[in-house]
């Protein structure tokens, strides 16, 4: 069979809706963004606006933010997109990636193809942007593994790019817990402080040597699957104070099992009708410890007045 009808019986596939559940990557239409849309002038490396992409700092200075495709659709980008990522680094430095990785490193071995839609602006004198996979074998195992950089080079109107990767065999590593595989575009080794902006979207990772069209999911499917990394609840009501440390419902049960049991991102606000507000804490004892898909919140303050109404606004964490 040739390769053209290889690919039309591929593309008929897709339009069929066989080909559902191969990207490997999770929001990566960027329509899920629970932290926050934006940061400006930051310098905080980790997971800042959308889900499951983080960024190594590196001594940079970055403004990130979701955007919204124009309605109608942009040049050069499918108009099935709503969303994008934007990120701006205004002061550069070597290393300085935007990230997503992807939990069991076992995915990442073999033929693999990456696609994305991007534009933007490139570093003046380099000229070029980066894109990496890198194999992470977790507490105790193996040595991290990172492929050779590709050169990204951006232009002003959105265009498809695809790379090709052979990922190493993990046959003979050591493998712990917390081990993933990961996907880096950004500036690499090149310590220049020039500024660069990446607009992307449409990001996809799948098993093979040949992109197929981006899998679109719902914005409920997309967001449950966020839910085993990051849950944030907002003014979510606990219940009653029955005492300076407890609420009358302090166990709550998570949407999902998460990765792991979470901890709490800082920023974490009680507020209550009465009183001290009190300091966001969980797993109390022994006996109410949060596990990954329940959580015992408590004020390790311990200054709440009795039968006071609680609610709390908090992200819970179990990232990579």
């Amino acid at each position: 069979m040739s390769k053209a009808r290889e690919l039309a019986e591929l593309g008929a596939a897709y339009d069929s809706g066989a080909l559902s559940n191969r990207n490997i990557i999770i929001n990566g239409a960027f329509t899920v963004a629970q932290r926050a849309t934006s940061v400006s002038s930051s310098t905080t490396a980790g997971y800042n606006t959308v889900d499951r992409f983080r960024v190594n700092v590196s001594g940079a200075t970055f403004n990130q933010s979701q955007q919204t495709v124009t309605v109608g659709g942009e040049t050069g980008l499918p108009t099935q997109f709503t969303k994008f990522l934007k990120h701006e680094c205004t002061t550069g430095n070597d290393n300085h990636f935007i990230i997503t990785r992807i939990e069991d490193v076992a995915k990442f071995q073999g033929n693999m193809v990456l696609s994305f839609y991007a534009k933007g602006s490139n570093p003046s004198t380099l000229g070029k942007l980066s894109v990496k996979f890198h194999q992470h074998f977790g507490s105790g195992g193996s040595s991290d593994v990172y492929t050779t950089a590709q050169d990204l080079t951006l232009t002003g109107t959105w265009q498809r790019f695809t790379f090709n990767v052979t990922m190493a065999s993990i046959t003979g590593k050591t493998v712990g817990a917390g081990n993933y595989g990961g996907v880096l575009f950004g500036q690499d080794t090149n310590a220049s402080t020039e500024a660069w902006t990446l607009d992307i979207t449409g990001v996809q990772l799948e098993v093979g040597t040949e992109a197929t069209p981006f899998e679109h999911r719902s914005i409920g499917d997309e967001l449950q699957r966020c839910f085993r990394y990051t849950i944030k609840y907002t003014n979510k009501p606990l219940g009653i104070c029955s005492g300076a440390t407890t609420i009358s419902h302090e166990v709550v049960e998570l949407h999902t099992k998460m990765r792991a049991t979470p901890t709490v991102e800082s920023g974490a606000t009680y507020d209550v009708n009465a009183g001290n507000a009190g300091t966001v804490a969980i797993s109390r004892s022994a006996q109410l410890t949060s596990t990954d898909d329940t959580i015992n919140f408590y004020n390790s303050a311990n200054n709440w007045t009795t039968d006071a109404a609680c609610r709390v606004t908090c992200v819970l964490t179990a990232e990579l």
